[in-house]
């Protein structure tokens, strides 16, 4: 297998490590952070313009990529940088549930999420599921050509300020089961929806979005009803190997600035990096960080394979993640000593990010059980008919 990027690739990482580097320094996204709505309205723009977004979405989407390794290339770039744009969100999550489920019309809103004029997001989440994706208690039932949805939506992202939401709800069945599971196109001006905003602790902006009695006609269902969890599990994994991938970046931002400040600060007149104990420690650091990028890799390459093989390396590499995330949190951190947990310095908010990707669709312990799980029965489709 050729792990290599392609020249297109190569490039549009560079263009976008550089645009990074130049127009979203540490203070830019300080001052992001701090704003009521949570991202660059003009960033997020520029970003567009050199085809981020384009790159997140298939050919067929009105993209240019959409492949694992597209995704990955994307968000290890914006790891590095801590970017809070909506990407996440509104491109990898809600656009690969249109792109997958919807129908002509419902996939012409597309074309305004890849140009950055349209931010759409993704409610799944309720209180209480525990990560399970088919734990939805959100219900929607008919009522003569169209649909009432009923329920709540917890830790929305950038829900203040999208257009439209891509909704998870139950038309049928028991409260976990896959089967049942219908997935609904829901305006953000419906009449009995509300969102009420809220900061995290990382610097972004999430949302719960209340559903009371919200009426929808019935071109809103997006697929088929009872038949949405398969759409749900792809646009979830790709959202997966997004977050994995901005970890990695993330990473290699924590390490890169250790290992500077180790080469750097002096005691007893030599560089604290010529201690043998902190090269020990350090050394080790870098393998995890070798072994999460390979992960990575092999997640990003199983994302078009069958369902087992690609379920079970999205689990795989969100459980490596979680883990060496933390490790890499706490060891640079204590390799900086105090100075590391300061709000001045990057590395704190780098660690603040890494420990929040780790509970971001599934935490570490509920990957390995799931991980586990799925490979007790290679056989067994698990995708409901």
């Amino acid at each position: 297998m050729n792990f290599e990027h392609t020249e297109e690739r190569r490039m549009l990482a560079d263009s976008l490590d550089r645009f990074i580097a130049a127009q979203y320094g540490f203070e830019t996204r300080n001052r992001i952070a701090a704003s009521s709505q949570g991202f660059s309205t003009e960033l997020w723009q520029r970003f567009a313009e050199l085809g981020v977004l384009g790159a997140l979405f298939r050919e067929e989407d009105g993209g240019f990529g959409g492949s694992g390794h597209d995704i990955a290339v994307v968000f290890e770039s914006l790891g590095r940088g801590l970017v809070l744009e909506p990407l996440l969100g509104s491109a990898v999550l809600a656009g690969e549930a249109i792109a997958a489920a919807g129908s002509n019309a419902q996939k012409a809103l597309l074309a305004a999420i890849v140009e950055g004029g349209t931010i759409a997001s993704f409610a799944h989440d309720e209180p209480d599921t525990h990560y399970e994706l088919a734990r939805v208690t959100t219900s929607a039932r008919r009522d003569g050509d169209g649909w009432v949805l009923d329920g709540v939506k917890s830790v929305v992202p950038h829900g203040e300020h999208a257009a439209f939401f891509v909704v998870s709800a139950r038309t049928s069945g028991a409260v976990d089961d896959a089967r049942g599971i219908s997935l609904f196109l829901v305006p953000a001006s419906a009449a009995g929806l509300a969102v009420r905003g809220m900061p995290t602790m990382d610097g972004g902006r999430v949302a719960q979005v209340t559903f009371d009695s919200v009426r929808l006609d019935t071109h809103a269902l997006l697929g088929e009803d009872g038949h949405g969890y398969p759409t749900l599990e792809r646009a979830v994994g790709r959202g997966v190997l997004a977050l994995c991938a901005e970890a990695l970046g993330a990473m290699e931002a924590a390490k890169a600035a250790t290992l500077d400040y180790l080469r750097t600060r002096k005691q007893f007149g030599v560089p604290i990096g010529s201690f043998q104990a902190l090269q020990h420690r350090m050394a080790d650091l870098l393998l995890e960080v070798e072994q999460a990028r390979s992960a990575v890799i092999n997640a990003a390459a199983a994302l078009e394979a069958d369902r087992i093989t690609r379920e079970r390396a999205l689990s795989a590499a969100k459980y490596s993640i979680g883990r060496i995330g933390t490790l890499v949190a706490e060891e640079c951190i204590q390799l900086h000593g105090g100075i590391g947990m300061t709000w001045e310095l990057p590395l704190s908010h780098y660690a603040k990010r890494l420990v929040m990707i780790d509970h971001q669709l599934g935490d570490e312990d509920h990957h390995l059980q799931r991980y586990i799980d799925l490979g007790r029965e290679p056989g067994r489709a698990h995708e409901p008919v």
